[in-house]
Formats: C-alpha cells, sequence, structure tokens
C-alpha cells in the first residue's frame, strides 16, 4: 500500500470516521487474487500475477483416468490409465510428430505405472492382481513379471537394467533382472509401497502408507527410515540432481506425530481427515483418484497435502503445505525446480524458494496425476477425471487475464483512478459496476479506462478485469472510490425524568502524536471494521433539583461521526429556541428553571458534518412527545383546627396547577415526618382535602405538613395547637 494512503487511513481510524474520505480496494496478496478467476496467468505466494507457461491439450483419449506417463529417447510418449469398472486398459503412444494410437490393451481396469529401459522398451503395469507387461513397438505386449501383489503402484529401472516394482497389501519392493527373473527385493512392512525413485547412487526412495515413511533402501537391500512424515499416505518421491530428496503426503493420520519441521511461508488451512483412497459420488465421479482395485465407496482424501525436503545430510523440514489440494506427482522444471501436481482442483504447483512458492497454472480435469519432462523444458502432464495429456510451456502465454472478485462498496459509489505495482506496461484494464451482487446480467458493460480513471457507472459493486502481456507482471491494485454521502437518522428520541440530570461531557482533547500499531508479522491486515451502532446506553442520571434532559438513538450508515443540536419550543410556541449545538453526546440535560411552567417539545437535529465537507454534510431530525416543566410548588389553604370530640382534627386543601399531587407527610412537634393520605383515600388528583387526628391534652403542639407534587416541588405549611 502507498505511504500516504497507509497515512489517511491512519487518520480516518484515530479521528472522525471520514465518510466521504476517499477508499482504496487494495488487491496485494495472494488470498486476494485467488478469489478472482485467473486465465493464462501463474500467481506466485507473494502476491504476483505473471503470464503462466503456455498450456496445450496434447491428447484426449476419452478415458477417466491418465496415471502414468513416460518418453523414449526418441521423443514418444506412452500414457495408460484406466476406468472404473474396465477390464481392459489401455497403453497410447504419442510419437514426436503428435500423432497418437492405441499401442496395447491389457487386462485390467487401470495402467498404474509405466518404465522404458534403456533399449526403450515400455513396461507397463496393471491393476488389480497386478503384473508388469513388456510391450513391443509393434504392440505386442508379453508378461515380463508377476509379482503376486494385488496393486502395483511405481516401477523404476536401475543403472544396471534390473526393474524395482513397488507393491500394494504387503509393501514389498521387488527387482527383476532384465532376463526377467524376480523376486522380493525389501519388505517396508507398510501396507503399500506407494513411490518409488532412484538416486544416482542406486539408492531406492520409497514412500509408505499409511505410516507416511520415506525409506533409503541401499543396492544391497538395506533400508533406512529418512523422515516418518504427519501425512499418512506418501504419494510421490523426486530426487533432484544435487541428492536433495523431496516427498509429497497427503491424508491425515488418526494420531498424528508432531512434525519436527519448521514452518514454511506457504498456507495450511486445516480440512477433515482419510485415506487416500476413493469416493465415489452420484454419478460414478470419483472425488479423488482412486486405486485401481477399490470395489466400492470409501473416505475422501482430506486434509491436504504437504512437501517435505530430506536435505543431503538427511535433515528433513516441510517445504510447502495446501490445506485443500492433495499432491499426486512430483517433477523438475528446466531450471531444477521442483513442480507438484495436484488435485482436486487441478493445480500445478512451482516451489520456487524456501519462502514462495507459484500457482503455475490450473487445467480443466480436476487431478494432475502424472509428469513427464523434455530436454527442451516441455513437460507433459496427465489428467484423472477426466483423462487427458497436455504440454506445459516451457515457452510463455502470449497474454492472460485476470478477472477480480466483486468489490461491494457498502452503498452507492463514485469510481476513482485505478493504480498497480510495478509500473509498466503491458497491462490494461478494464472495469464493470452494478447494484447487483453478483456480475451477471443487469451490469454495465466492460469498458476501458478514462486515462486511468474508472469509465464504469457509479454503483455499488466494481469488478476489474486485468490483461497481462509480454513481460508484464502485476502485484498490487488499488482503485480508489467514494461511497456517496447518506443522511443519519435518530431512531428515537425520549426526554428524562425531572429533576436529574447527565454528567458533563468529557472535555476533547488531542493527543501530541499520532500513534500506529502494525500487523502482526505473517498475518493479513485487516479489512476496515464497519462503524458500530449506537447502543442506545447512555450514563448514570444524577439528581439535581431543576434540571431536566433527554436522549435520543442516532445511526448513520456511512459511519459518519455526528453532532447534534438540540431545540425547545411551548406547544402553542411557532420558534424553536436553541439550548445547545455541537452536541457530540448522545444525551443532554439543561436547567428547565429558566422556562416558565408548561408543556414543551424538543426537537433533536442530526449532522454528519464533522465528517462531511459543508456542501455534502446532510442533517435529519425528529421531535419529542410533549413534556411538562413544572417547578412551582402546590399551594396549601384552609389550614385549620377544631375540634373533635376528644381530638382536635387539623384540615387543609393542597392543590397544584399543573401536575398531580405526590407524597404528602405531616409531623408533630418535629418528629418524625408521616406519610397522610388524602380523604378520597387514593392521590389521584392534583388537588386533595386532608384530615390530622390530634389528642387533646397534649399541650402545646406544633403540626407541621409538608406536600409534594410528581415534580418534587414541595410547599410547607404549620400551625400550633394550645
Amino acid at each position: 500500500m502507498h505511504m500516504l494512503r497507509v497515512f489517511a487511513v491512519i487518520l480516518c481510524a484515530a479521528g472522525a470516521a471520514c465518510a466521504v474520505e476517499t477508499k482504496a480496494w487494495q488487491q496485494a496478496e495472494m488470498a486476494d487474487f485467488e478469489k478472482g478467476n485467473l486465465a493464462r496467468l501463474s500467481l506466485r505466494s507473494d502476491g504476483r500475477l505473471m503470464l503462466a507457461p503456455a498450456l496445450k491439450e496434447v491428447f484426449d483419449p476419452s478415458v477417466t483416468f491418465l496415471w502414468s506417463i513416460a518418453r523414449d529417447s526418441k521423443g514418444n510418449l506412452y500414457v495408460g490409465g484406466g476406468g472404473l469398472g474396465a477390464s481392459k486398459a489401455k497403453l497410447f503412444a504419442i510419437d514426436a510428430q503428435g500423432k497418437s494410437k492405441i499401442l496395447a490393451e491389457l487386462d485390467g481396469m487401470a495402467i498404474q505405472a509405466i518404465a522404458i529401459d534403456s533399449q526403450d522398451r515400455v513396461y507397463a503395469a496393471t491393476t488389480p492382481d497386478g503384473k508388469v507387461y513388456r510391450v513391443a513397438n509393434s504392440g505386442k505386449a508379453e508378461l515380463f513379471y508377476d509379482p503376486k501383489a494385488k496393486y502395483i503402484w511405481a516401477l523404476a529401472f536401475s543403472k544396471a537394467g534390473d526393474l524395482f516394482v513397488a507393491t500394494g497389501d504387503q509393501g514389498e519392493i521387488h527387482r527383476v533382472t532384465p532376463s526377467a527373473r524376480g523376486s522380493v527385493f525389501f519388505r517396508t512392512e507398510e501396507t503399500h509401497a506407494r513411490a518409488l525413485a532412484v538416486d544416482a547412487g542406486g539408492n531406492l526412495i520409497v514412500g509408505t502408507d499409511p505410516s507416511g515413511l520415506i525409506l533409503r533402501i541401499t543396492p544391497a537391500g538395506e533400508g533406512f527410515v529418512l523422515y516418518q512424515a504427519p501425512k499418512r499416505e506418501i504419494t510421490a518421491v523426486a530426487v533432484a540432481s544435487d541428492g536433495t530428496i523431496y516427498a509429497a503426503g497427503v491424508g491425515n493420520k488418526q494420531q498424528p506425530p508432531p512434525p519436527p519441521v519448521a514452518p514454511t511461508a506457504a498456507p495450511v488451512t486445516p480440512t477433515p481427515t482419510g485415506p487416500a483412497t476413493v469416493n465415489v459420488t452420484v454419478g460414478g465421479r470419483p472425488n479423488a483418484p482412486p486405486p485401481p482395485t477399490i470395489s466400492g465407496p470409501a473416505p475422501v482424501i482430506t486434509g491436504g497435502s504437504e512437501i517435505y525436503r530430506i536435505q543431503t545430510d538427511g535433515y528433513p523440514r516441510k517445504a510447502w503445505s495446501h490445506g485443500q489440494d492433495l499432491v499426486y506427482a512430483l517433477a523438475f522444471d528446466s531450471r531444477g525446480r521442483l513442480v507438484a501436481g495436484a488435485g482436486n482442483h487441478g493445480n500445478i504447483y512451482r516451489l520456487d524458494s524456501d519462502h514462495t512458492y507459484t500457482r503455475l497454472l490450473n487445467v480443466a480435469p480436476t487431478q494432475v496425476t502424472g509428469f513427464c519432462s523434455t530436454p527442451d523444458g516441455m513437460l507433459y502432464a496427465v489428467t484423472g477425471n477426466i483423462g487427458k495429456v497436455f504440454s506445459v510451456g516451457p515457452q510463455p502465454e502470449g497474454s492472460g487475464t485476470f478477472e477480480s472478485d466483486v468489490l461491494d462498496a457498502g452503498g452507492f459509489s463514485y469510481w476513482g483512478r485505478v493504480s498497480h505495482e510495478p509500473q509498466g506496461g503491458g497491462i490494461t484494464f478494464q472495469t464493470r459496476s452494478g447494484n447487483l451482487n453478483r456480475a451477471q446480467k443487469n451490469w454495465s458493460p466492460w469498458a476501458d479506462l478514462d486515462a486511468g480513471r474508472v469509465a464504469s457507472p457509479p454503483a455499488r459493486f466494481l469488478q476489474y478485469r486485468a490483461t497481462l502481456s509480454g513481460q508484464a507482471q502485476l502485484m498490487e491494485v488499488d482503485i480508489a472510490y467514494q461511497e456517496k454521502n447518506v443522511a443519519p437518522v435518530i431512531e428515537e428520541l425520549e426526554t428524562t425524568p425531572a429533576n436529574y440530570k447527565f454528567p458533563a461531557p468529557a472535555a476533547p482533547f488531542a493527543p501530541a502524536n499520532p500513534t500506529l500499531n502494525l500487523t502482526p508479522l505473517g498475518r493479513r491486515n485487516p479489512p476496515p471494521a464497519p462503524a458500530s451502532p449506537d447502543s442506545g446506553s447512555s450514563p448514570a442520571l444524577t439528581w439535581s433539583k431543576g434540571q431536566i434532559g433527554a436522549r435520543w438513538l442516532a445511526n448513520d450508515d456511512d459511519g459518519d461521526t455526528l453532532s447534534f443540536k438540540v431545540e425547545i419550543r411551548g406547544v402553542n410556541e411557532t420558534t424553536w429556541k436553541l439550548l445547545r449545538d455541537k452536541v457530540r453526546e448522545r444525551y443532554y440535560s439543561w436547567d428547565s428553571t429558566a422556562f416558565p411552567d408548561g408543556k414543551y417539545v424538543l426537537r433533536i437535529t442530526a449532522s454528519d458534518a464533522p465528517s462531511n465537507p459543508p456542501d455534502q454534510a446532510l442533517t435529519a431530525s425528529r421531535e419529542s412527545d410533549p413534556f411538562l416543566i413544572d417547578n412551582t410548588p402546590p399551594e396549601i389553604t384552609g389550614f385549620s383546627s377544631v375540634p373533635s370530640g376528644g381530638k382536635i382534627e387539623v384540615r387543609f386543601h393542597a392543590k397544584d396547577a399543573l401536575s398531580v399531587l405526590g407524597k404528602v407527610e405531616y409531623s408533630l412537634n418535629g418528629a418524625d415526618w408521616v406519610v397522610l393520605e388524602p380523604t378520597t383515600r387514593l392521590t389521584d388528583s392534583s388537588e386533595h382535602d386532608y384530615r390530622i387526628q390530634v389528642d387533646r391534652g397534649q399541650g402545646e403542639t406544633t403540626v407541621a405538613v409538608r406536600v409534594a407534587d410528581e415534580y418534587e416541588n414541595q410547599a410547607t405549611a404549620k400551625i400550633v395547637l394550645k
């Protein structure tokens, strides 16, 4: 983010809300761009977009899955796969000119692995009840080796010409000589020897299931566990030219051990767990590539994937992870960088360094299941669901587009300038806008920028499209916008009980210097928090004779800072009198003794002027229900005494001009006050008669009476009895 814009955001957050302050829709991180649609573009983990390697469909064999691919010295490609319920597995050949044919049909559901020896002879492993066939250029297939195993997961040749066969059910590695003599070479003590590679020293690198082991097996058959991965199944292994070993693991274990590895910059999103098998859904489409012998539904692979790097000294660490994508294939590009093929979104990733990776491209089929590289830097990929062959690179695409997600500006908004980083040519922008929250029908058409500014009409929602060509890269997009100001709303208004006041508002102060709290390293800047609505709460009132107040509930959809004007008038008056202007609190008290007794109405006017230029500020008003100001005490009349048998009866009349009488009390000779009821018993009127019985013979007696109205105005009177 540009520093000027950062400073503007800080000031907005520290001071008054900035409704008409220019805001910026910024996209600068991988998570931002992943929300949009990428076409022929690659996305790096640091949020950089660039042209993707050219992707081309080479062959569509019309099968459900392609599991394996290999290339001979003449440039011919061989691919094999199958489909659920198939009785024949097909081996396809694609020559250097791109012509394809069915080379052989083999018994089994699928061809899981292909290997080519030094004489360019093709070996294909089928499942279930796995067997290895040798297929001649003419298409003639002969049984080469039967390991007596349920699965064959991988094939690899040693420099000596021996064929190693990784099997399942018993987790065995078989070695087969060129003369087709084979036997068990190593027992992993796992259910499946799932992945296989041969390093420069002739050692086998094996990945297993279900313990997620990565083993090194010497030519002499001595095994050593290099690493026990947190994931349960090692789906692929690859050995770099410098001897570094990479392994991909998928599926969470029921009780995963804590991984002794350092975290990386790659995002990890936790998801449910399950083994690396198939879950057949409605319509027969599997959610993940299935082991060929699955006869019924099984749990889905969940929990995402991890890629581990084992250095030449044996030190393991996690190099990459993803919370949803499942890695099935590993390879190296022409510069020795690791490339990973994944499902179930058809993504291909490249590990660029210890801290960055790139989502190179996406293929329409849901799984990338195998790779094959060529000396000229091209990479071939096979896919599952549906099975196809693609070429990747080495040249980039001529152009690519990124279509953003939709900005919800929160209200009707005006659009401004589009800026991007890095600066330079090769990037063009278009925008469209609308008032429907999805960019479908009834939006404006795509429009080019006008001198760098959005030409789409003002609306609530906006979307942009960036087209890259040549060497252009894009790593940050900022689009300025400004919401149209809307008027505040006063939702409730009430007066408070008489003779109580709110505390005085705190004196405003200005901080000496603004401060800035940075987001913790490795975390994204959170989006601006929406303005909190008025809760309607107010501070406690304290008793103060003659004071009266009001409180109100007011909100502004823009989040503007509001100020209020408080006015009063008598119900029979026509002119409003100002009590106080520019009140920031949502309450106010004033001295009512300065006003004649009577009925009044209060008017509160809310203004968003503190957050807007004068010509754009808006107001809203609301009047209260009529309320009474009464500061005059009741009147006591007819205060007298008359004999009544053996007692003296004190009589008086109490009357209030505006309000109902309240509490009436009397006291004899200064004793405690005693509550007195009217002669009608109920105190329900503005005037009542009262009677007090005093015993004779007590000598001189002082009788005091105290009368209050409902506004706590009091009158007193006294009489002396002799």
